[in-house]
C-alpha cells in the first residue's frame, strides 16, 4: 500500500548537509500494523513525514496505492492527504474548540454538509468511546481523552491510512494499553491500515504485525515482529532490544555464578509451554538450575528466555545439551 523506493532526505543546516533518510526501500502491505523503531536521530520521524509529503524525499519517491506522490499537482495532494490521517505526541487539539468542534475541523475545512458533519462526528464520539464528552474542551480532558479526541479527528475524513507520531509517549501505561487496543480495533473494524513510529518496544510488541529498525537514516533490519525480536539478526538490532527490555539479569547477580557454566535457552512459539527442559534432563539424570527467566507473548506466540544451569556427570550435560540444540536454541553466557 506503500512504498519508499531509494528514497533519501537531506537538509542543509548552517552550511552543511544532513542525511536524515538514506536509500530506504520499504513497502508497508494493506491491512499492516506496521512499527517503525530506532534510537534518538535515527530518521524515523523524518521518514514518517514523507508518507504525506510534509517532506518531500530529495531523491526517489514514494507511492501509495502505485501512485508516486512525489509528482502529484498541490490539488492532488491535497486530495491524498485526505486520504491520510495522523495522530500526534501531543494531541495537537484546538483549545478553543470542543471535542465536537476539533472532530469536526477536517470535515468542515472538506467542505461537508453540516448534517453530514453532526453525523460522522457522533458516530466517531461512539467509536472512541468518548459521547458524553462532546461538549467538553480540551483542558477538561484527560491525557488518553485528548488521545481519543485526536484518534476520532483522524478518522473524520474515513482515511485508509492512519500516521501514528510517537502517540503514546506523552500516556501512563495503563492509557497507553487503552489507546493501543484502540488502534487495534480502528485497523480491525475499519482496515486501515497504521505505520507507526515509537521509542516503546512494548508499543511494537503489543500491537505491531511488522516493524523495521532504523538507523542512522537506514532501515538496517525488517521482518515480522516475532522473528525481528525473536532473532534479531543486526548488532543494533540486538543493542536497542537490550537496552529496552532486560533479557539477561544484572551482572552483579550472574557473578554470584562466575564459576558456574550458565546457558540461555530460546523458546518460540508451541515449544515456549513444551516441558523439553524437565523432559531431557530427567532422562540423563541431569539437575538443571532455573537462574532467571522470563515469559511473554509475541504476535499471539510465547517468547521464553530462561538462563540455567545443570549439575551432573559431564557426558550426561553433554547428552542434554546436543538434545536441546536440535529443538531450541542454546548459547553459553559469559559471565564476567
Amino acid at each position: 500500500m506503500i512504498t519508499f523506493h531509494n528514497v533519501t532526505k537531506t537538509f542543509t543546516t548552517k552550511n552543511r548537509e544532513v542525511t536524515a533518510v538514506k536509500d530506504v526501500n520499504l513497502t508497508i502491505e494493506q491491512g499492516d500494523i506496521f512499527g517503525i523503531i530506532g534510537f534518538s536521530g535515527a530518521g524515523k520521524s523524518t521518514l514518517l513525514r514523507l508518507v504525506n509529503l510534509l517532506e518531500e524525499p530529495t531523491e526517489g519517491k514514494v507511492t501509495i496505492n502505485g501512485q508516486d506522490i512525489t509528482v502529484l499537482s498541490k490539488k492532488q495532494l491535497r486530495e491524498q492527504r485526505r486520504d491520510i490521517g495522523m495522530i500526534f505526541q501531543n494531541f495537537n487539539l484546538f483549545t478553543s474548540r470542543t471535542v465536537f468542534g476539533n472532530i469536526a475541523y477536517p470535515l468542515q475545512l472538506a467542505g461537508v454538509a453540516k448534517g453530514e458533519v453532526t453525523r460522522r462526528v457522533n458516530e466517531l464520539l461512539t467509536f472512541v468511546g468518548l459521547t458524553e464528552k462532546a461538549k467538553h474542551y480540551p483542558e477538561q480532558l484527560s491525557g488518553g481523552q485528548k488521545q481519543r479526541v485526536g484518534i476520532a479527528r483522524a478518522l473524520a475524513t474515513s482515511p485508509s491510512i492512519l500516521i501514528c507520531d510517537e502517540a503514546t509517549s506523552a500516556l501512563d501505561p495503563n492509557t497507553t494499553a487503552d489507546i493501543l487496543q484502540l488502534i487495534q480495533k480502528v485497523n480491525r473494524e475499519l482496515g486501515i491500515t497504521v505505520l507507526l513510529i515509537t521509542h516503546e518496544m512494548q508499543v511494537i510488541e503489543a500491537i505491531c504485525n511488522r516493524v523495521a529498525v532504523m538507523e542512522e537514516g537506514q532501515v538496517i533490519e525488517t521482518g515480522t515482529v516475532f522473528e525481528t525480536f525473536s532473532n534479531p539478526q543486526h548488532p543494533t538490532t540486538q543493542r536497542f532490544i537490550r537496552a529496552t527490555e532486560q533479557d539477561l539479569p544484572s551482572a552483579h547477580l550472574l557473578g554470584q555464578w562466575s564459576d558456574t557454566q550458565l546457558y540461555r535457552i530460546i523458546f518460540k512459539g508451541d515449544r515456549a509451554s513444551d516441558p523439553l527442559l524437565s523432559k531431557i534432563t530427567r532422562k540423563h539424570d541431569v539437575d538443571v538450575n532455573i537462574i532467571y527467566g522470563t515469559v511473554k507473548e509475541l504476535q499471539q506466540r510465547f517468547f521464553g528466555n530462561l538462563i540455567v544451569s545443570f549439575e551432573g556427570q559431564p557426558a550426561a550435560v553433554a547428552q542434554v545439551l546436543q538434545e536441546l540444540k536440535q529443538i531450541v536454541e542454546v548459547k553459553e553466557v559469559q559471565v564476567a
